[in-house]
């Protein structure tokens, strides 16, 4: 019984050497994955083992062979145990990381889904106060004045426009959300596109004083489904003219690298905070509030713009990027060239 004890406290004074020497570098190493810490711990297990055995297989004086036989034993344990271990513990680390990016994603999108609730409710209800309010004055006729009822029908049938804007909005949305957008490519030329792009927001631009410059040419054929490439041009132009001080500039232009065509968006919006680049195709996303449009800035959806731009342009198996400037910020868009 004196052998078995005296063995044992050889052993557990091995290993515990070892296991202390572990706890030292996994607490230098607490910042690091979670991959380095399976890796240590498990190396700290099986040397403990491994110099416990000989710490005890030096202690009982075995002869040169016996020490060799179980030195190689152990070793061989050792080397069995470090790969079925490793193997297991990258599989355990990528799972544990798959899980928290995984939960981390589902917060991020109930995040955006309260969000588009909230900004859809807003950007709903402000609209339909106004249109009760303008058609009960026009039902009780508390407005005579011709030029004024004019303008009560004016405004009902803009304040329309931007609803119907905001529902084409969430329907497109929710396609590209769901998986059910179909696309037929066919080869586009970018310049007839972006010609009828400019012509839709030049009114816009106008009122607000902004110079719409395009390149005269240098435009390349994509591959593309028309109706939703058109869309991806005519949001980033919006949504430069909406962001740019007045008598600002916003210019478009494109080219052809190699197999890609790029398209570029680019305003003198004053740039964008750099926290919020990585953001700002969120959904419902729109930043600081000086950067929320407000009434008569063309229709605002709700912060769903950019969101479409970018569900849009990965649809067609591109990619859309943006990126601050000296005096503003950049939208680049890369498709398939025909």
């Amino acid at each position: 019984m004196r052998d078995v004890l005296l063995i044992f406290a050889i052993a557990l004074g091995a290993a515990l050497g070892i296991g202390l020497a572990g706890a030292v570098l996994l607490r230098a190493l607490r910042r690091s994955s979670i991959t380095v810490h399976l890796s240590v711990l498990l190396t700290t297990t099986v040397v403990a083992v491994a110099v416990g055995v000989m710490a005890v297989a030096e202690a009982m004086f075995l002869s040169t062979h016996d020490s060799e036989v179980v030195l190689i034993t152990v070793a061989a344990a050792a080397v069995v145990s470090l790969a079925v271990g490793g193997h297991f513990g990258r599989r355990l680390a990528r799972a544990a990381v798959w899980r928290d990016q995984a939960r981390e994603r589902e917060r991020q999108l109930e995040k955006g889904r309260r969000d588009l609730v909230a900004w859809v409710s807003h950007d709903l209800r402000t609209p339909l106060a106004g249109l009760r309010a303008m058609a009960e004055a026009l039902e009780d006729r508390v407005v005579r004045d011709p030029d004024t009822v004019d303008e009560y029908h004016r405004r009902i049938r803009v304040e329309t426009d931007r609803m119907t804007r905001l529902v084409d909005d969430l329907f497109e949305l929710s396609r590209i959300n769901a998986g059910a957008l179909r696309l037929s490519l066919t080869a586009v030329p970018l310049g007839e596109v972006v010609s009828d792009a400019l012509a839709s927001t030049v009114p816009l631009a106008e009122a607000r004083r902004i110079t719409l410059i395009a390149s005269e040419s240098g435009w390349p054929t994509v591959a593309a489904s028309e109706p939703e490439l058109a869309r991806v041009v005519a949001n980033l132009l919006l949504n430069a003219v909406r962001y740019t001080p007045a008598d600002g500039t916003v210019r478009i232009e494109a080219g052809r690298e190699e197999d890609q065509a790029w398209l570029s968006v680019a305003d003198t919006c004053g740039g964008i905070p750099p926290d919020d680049l990585p953001r700002l195709f969120d959904i419902a996303f729109r930043g600081e509030p000086a950067r929320t449009p407000g009434p008569g800035d063309g229709g605002a959806s709700g912060g769903l713009g950019l969101a479409i731009v970018r569900g849009l342009v990965e649809a067609h198996g591109g990619r859309v990027e943006v990126r601050n400037t000296p005096d503003g910020c950049q939208f680049m868009v890369r498709l398939a060239t025909a």
